[in-house]
């Protein structure tokens, strides 16, 4: 399978509305995902008489026609086990095949091109005797029916999509004060490399703190190496979540190599001094580029390279509430763009950090993107599988904040104690179930298992502040263990 992960959700709480037909549940179907899934196949489970919505599953499309077999077997069994673990096997099931032309391309063509796939998803959910209720491809604004028959229902040639806002969906959605959705593409290039010219220098100064940072971490003698890194990686993402709160007065001195002026309209200031007008910028675009100018590139490689340290990365994931939740999301996105070649497999700590971010404030779809693209830069990765599960199974995030809370706590406590009357804190192995998303336990999202270390908690296996705990030997920057 490709190196796309699935996404479930679990039914939803909201107030219910009824939809009547394939137009309907096309137009739904970004509003039930959070976003307009882009190159996705979506599977959503009905239930009862009157085809209640109940949990869905996304996946990227597999580009190898050889692999739509297993992924539509692999999919149907992710839906019907996770509407079996919430107590509700599913009694229909709705496909969604959403892919746009390829240049010269029609959405008629698209949709044959993609009739085995839908033929495919239809046979594996009769096989586990669920029928599947409606198949609809979604491609270049219109919507066919590999189900229905009728002509004059869903012509072949397709049918449109309702204008932008005039559904029964956007009409509910908009009544209780959500935004429309966006594109998965549109979330996703927000934690992406822009791919410009600042690149280099981003580039070069990664190379740099990685001859600075890595070796301290890895050789240094316990209270000089990895534990001063610790400690200034910390500091200097705090005054980072400090600028995002307040914003430097104007006229103060430039903090970053790019910034953002106001004058005739924002403009983007390089390096060079080359300005670059974004006056044109979308809403969201301006605020991740003013995002961007609060941040140097010295400083981003140096946060890069310091939260490869697993205890690093779970002591900056307890910034996960109010104005703090909120920064360091921002923060977190901005890191992820500094992740530029060869560094994108470094990109999974602030991915992972800003999908606990999103979904701990409560932005799911937010959250399952960047634990998605966690999961795309390490498909190993320890802490984004068990928060990509946890989200996914519909758990509720305060038991993680609970146990992150508690963790600052003992560490404030700790520090505050005597230094005679301080003991070493012995770790012991947590049990098996005692891992989260282990109480609901389900279907790896890609690859093998990973071999998790001893101790492993929700927030990944960590160890305290300076002269809390001993430093742990495994899953060390350069090795793919235990993250």
């Amino acid at each position: 399978m490709n190196a796309n992960h699935r996404e479930t959700s679990g039914p939803s709480r909201t107030q219910r509305i009824t939809l009547r037909g394939p137009a309907e549940l096309a137009d739904a179907l970004p509003f039930m995902l959070g976003f307009h899934p882009t190159d996705s196949v979506v599977l959503v489970a009905l239930h009862g008489e009157h085809g209640r919505f109940g949990g869905r599953v996304r996946l990227g499309i597999p580009r190898s026609p050889h692999e739509w077999a297993s992924t539509a077997d692999h999919l149907a069994e992710c839906l019907v086990e996770g509407g079996t673990r919430h107590g509700a096997r599913p009694d229909g099931i709705v496909v969604f095949l959403c892919q746009d032309p390829a240049p010269g391309e029609t959405g008629r063509a698209v949709t044959e091109r993609l009739r085995p796939f839908a033929q495919r998803l239809r046979i594996a959910c009769g096989a586990l005797d669920i029928p599947v209720c409606e198949a609809l491809c979604i491609s270049d604004g219109l919507y066919f029916s590999y189900c229905c028959p009728s002509p004059t229902c869903c012509p072949a040639d397709g049918t449109p999509l309702a204008l932008g806002g005039t559904s029964v969906m956007a009409a509910t959605a908009a009544f209780a004060g959500l935004p429309a959705p966006g594109s998965l593409r549109e979330m996703e290039a927000r934690f992406r490399p822009h791919g410009t010219a600042a690149d280099e220098r981003q580039r070069a100064a990664l190379d740099e703190a990685a001859a600075a940072i890595v070796p301290r971490i890895v050789e240094g003698a316990p209270g000089e190496g990895r534990e001063k890194v610790r400690t200034e990686t910390l500091r200097t993402a705090r005054e980072i979540l400090r600028r995002f709160a307040s914003p430097p007065r104007p006229g103060a001195a430039a903090i970053t190599a790019s910034t953002v002026r106001a004058g005739d309209g924002p403009v983007r200031v390089s390096d060079s001094g080359v300005e670059t007008p974004v006056r044109n910028l979308g809403g969201v675009a301006a605020t991740d580029a003013a995002d961007d100018a609060l941040v140097g590139v010295e400083e981003a490689a140096a946060l890069i390279l310091g939260l490869q340290d697993r205890a690093t990365r779970d002591r900056a994931a307890e910034w996960m509430e109010g104005w703090e939740g909120t920064a360091a999301l921002r923060l977190w996105r901005v890191l992820a763009r500094r992740c530029v070649a060869p560094y994108q497999e470094h990109a999974a700590a602030p991915l992972t950090l800003a999908g606990w971010a999103a979904w701990s404030t409560g932005d799911e779809p937010t959250a399952r993107v960047a634990l998605g693209l966690a999961l795309e830069a390490d498909s190993e990765y320890v802490f984004a599988r068990l928060l990509h599960q946890a989200c996914n199974e519909g758990l509720d995030p305060e038991s993680l904040r609970s146990c992150l809370r508690g963790e600052r706590d003992a560490r404030a406590t700790e520090q505050l104690a005597p230094a005679s009357s301080r003991r070493v804190r012995v770790r012991t192995t947590r049990p098996q179930g005692a891992r989260l998303g282990a109480g609901t336990p389900g279907r790896q999202t890609g690859g093998r298992r990973r071999g998790t270390a001893a101790g492993v908690r929700p927030g990944g296996p960590a160890a305290s502040g300076p002269g809390a705990r001993a430093a742990r030997h495994d899953g060390q920057p350069g090795s793919r263990s235990g993250r």
